[in-house]
């Protein structure tokens, strides 16, 4: 059935979780022991009906076939793996580790995108002190 859409719109169905599982992850600070499937599937399910233009070009009948949403699941955990497989790259790497010894902070991060937020964090935190 996912198969079966046009490229663009599982192009945007990749994006889509991309983007909701980045977000989620940043509201719980990238703690993998905080990670709920659950919370994470319901954020997803808001940025699909609010944010993502494909969720509309998508007929009813497919939205609530039991054989799409398990396509979805398996497509959402292919998405996550493929987030936490990819390593920070070496500017990432001494960005972070600069910007932790800039702030005393020790964060752990082994992914891309948790890398690329704790850069934007980390700067922020820099802005709010510099700030005060």
């Amino acid at each position: 059935m996912l198969n079966s859409l046009s490229h663009g719109v599982k192009i945007s169905i990749t994006r889509s979780i991309n983007t909701a599982f980045e977000q989620y992850m940043a509201k719980i600070m990238w703690d993998e022991e905080s990670y709920d499937p659950q919370d994470f599937i319901k954020e997803w399910r808001h940025y699909i009906q609010h944010k993502a233009s494909w969720y509309n070009q998508i007929d009813e009948e497919l939205k609530t076939d039991p054989s799409f949403h398990e396509e979805l699941a398996q497509k959402i955990n292919e998405v996550v793996e493929k987030t936490f497989a990819e390593e920070p790259t070496a500017d990432q790497i001494q960005t972070v580790d600069a910007l932790q010894e800039e702030l005393g902070t020790n964060y752990d991060y082994s992914c891309k995108a948790e890398a690329r937020f704790f850069i934007d964090f980390l700067k922020n935190s820099i802005k709010k002190k510099s700030n005060s």
